[in-house]
């Protein structure tokens, strides 16, 4: 059972939001905008955000550049997750990740499952870890940001949620890096 010990201070973290689309503008990101107003709302900062075609390479430079700054400690992409020939963003996240963080597409399935049934079998969200940041790939569709953030990412970028969370060992990500 988790719960959130609010004896604690929360502590805020820097997310990049990405949305891949063919199609999509800042004017009408649905799920984008979604992202940013979610995160906001739950005290974290907007690092950066950007919208990108569905090209693996780009994808892929984006995931880079973000995970090089120091101010980003979690990249959250929307869209390009499906099935089809042009969704190539969890590839994208693959080529970057040092870790992948196999639970987090079994839970969002989970989550999804309760809302879409079966449909939920054609998502292929993914979560990772490079270079001591975050990266998560979620659907395109808003109610998939949704589902995601408030059922997961609110909680597991929480540092008062327990019995654990990702923020704790935030600064222990790239310890295998570090020189001893």
């Amino acid at each position: 059972m988790s719960t959130l010990d609010t004896s604690l201070e929360f502590i805020p973290v820097r997310i990049a939001v990405l949305t891949v689309s063919d199609t999509r503008g800042f004017d009408d990101d649905k799920s984008g905008a979604t992202l940013v107003k979610m995160i906001e709302a739950a005290g974290h900062a907007i690092a950066d955000r950007a919208i990108i075609t569905d090209d693996r390479p780009l994808i892929r430079d984006q995931l880079t550049t973000w995970i090089e700054r120091a101010d980003v400690d979690v990249v959250i992409s929307t869209g390009g997750t499906g099935l089809t020939g042009r969704d190539v963003t969890v590839e994208a996240h693959r080529d970057v990740y040092e870790k992948e963080i196999d639970a987090f597409g079994t839970v969002f399935t989970v989550v999804s499952m309760q809302k879409i049934g079966t449909s939920a079998v054609q998502s292929r969200a993914t979560g990772g870890v490079a270079k001591g940041t975050y990266l998560f790939a979620l659907p395109g569709s808003t109610g998939a940001c949704k589902d995601a953030w408030n059922e997961i990412l609110k909680l597991q970028l929480d540092y008062r949620h327990k019995p654990c969370n990702f923020v704790q060992i935030l600064p222990r990500l790239d310890e295998h890096m570090r020189r001893k």
